[in-house]
């Protein structure tokens, strides 16, 4: 009892000495918590990161990603399937993928199959649709905590996940496929799923719908046939469809109005995938940031003066030089924002 009483009135007397230090002081709880953690919000615009452009590391689990994304200094991600869908238990399948498409793509190029190749090929699409149905099970059933817990681990290191892009929102998925996907992303604490824009309107007014059901947006994302008015009809068809607007394709595809793009839609842009690309007449290369054509530091700060809130993504996919790795490069993105924003 004695001891217990000596600890309160000592608690008692920090916390007064605490009520009357400096200002600075008064906040060193939330130093101590933040400290060591990455903070990749510049000057009010949030520099986020998919970890897909971690594809090259070695080791693709949960845990090891979040280590990249931290080494890296962000604080928040879209985040790829794969190591989410892993942490959370689902079914894993040893199959020679690259086999599987080396001799369907001979097949569909109207070459001969030898009769071994022929059985081979059977072989593995049958594992094939077997592991989708097991895969399709497991979503059916997998328990949210699982994402839960991922969310908390990776908000305890510092970094919150705003999107999630999970394969399971093609057009050949089901329903419960699709509802599996948004139930993950908000658990995860995701405001946004993103795709591949399927360049089908049914199918984009089939995901908008469902977005309205399960109360989550999805980010439509766009290569080189991104135009001015590529999103119109899906933004049009459900407040839940938005833009994954990806700034290098549009200047690779040749277009020159991605400023008025971004003022037309900024309030339906949910992320932006940001990287340096050459225009069509210069040969579309994806280049170290600074070498291409990409407005990037005017993107940047048309997003701080505007205040606009969606987060500019960096996705490595220039070609990691010599000596180098991933971590190094999106390092390398990251400071070339924080100059640009200084």
């Amino acid at each position: 009892m004695k001891n217990r009483r000596e600890f309160l009135v000592k608690s008692a007397l920090g916390v007064a000495g605490l009520v009357t230090a400096p200002s600075w002081l008064q906040g060193a709880p939330s130093i101590i918590k933040s400290y060591n953690k990455p903070n990749s919000l510049i000057n009010g615009v949030q520099i986020g990161c998919i970890t897909y452009s971690f594809r090259s590391m070695p080791d693709q689990s949960a845990e090891a990603t979040l280590k990249y994304v931290t080494d890296s200094g962000i604080s928040a991600i879209e985040l790829m399937g794969d190591p989410a869908e892993s942490f959370a238990g689902k079914p894993q399948l040893d199959l020679d993928r690259r086999r599987m498409y080396q001799l369907g793509g001979k097949k569909r190029n109207g070459e001969e199959l030898s009769a071994s190749e022929k059985a081979e090929l059977e072989e593995l699409l049958a594992e094939s649709d077997a592991y989708s149905k097991e895969v399709a099970d497991w979503r059916a059933n997998v328990d949210m905590k699982k994402f839960e817990d991922l969310r908390k681990m990776y908000k305890a290191a510092g970094v919150s996940i705003y999107a999630f892009k999970p394969n399971s929102f093609g057009k050949n998925n089901t329903d419960s496929d699709i509802a599996y996907g948004m139930k993950a992303a908000k658990a995860l604490g995701a405001s946004h799923v993103t795709l591949e824009h399927p360049s089908d309107d049914a199918h984009t007014m089939r995901l908008g719908k469902l977005g309205e059901k399960y109360k989550m947006t999805v980010g439509y994302h766009g290569h080189t046939q991104e135009t001015f008015d590529f999103w119109d009809t899906a933004i049009a068809q459900s407040p839940r469809n938005g833009l994954n607007l990806d700034a290098g394709h549009y200047i690779a595809a040749g277009n020159t109005d991605l400023l008025p793009l971004i003022e037309k839609h900024h309030k339906r842009i949910m992320s932006m995938h940001t990287k340096d690309r050459r225009t069509k007449e210069n040969g579309q290369d994806n280049l170290v940031w600074g070498e291409g054509d990409t407005p990037i530091p005017e993107l940047l700060n048309t997003m701080k003066e505007n205040k606009y809130r969606f987060p500019a993504t960096i996705e490595l996919e220039y070609k990691i030089p010599e000596g180098s790795d991933a971590v190094k490069e999106v390092q390398r993105c990251l400071e070339f924002c924080e100059k640009a924003l200084s």
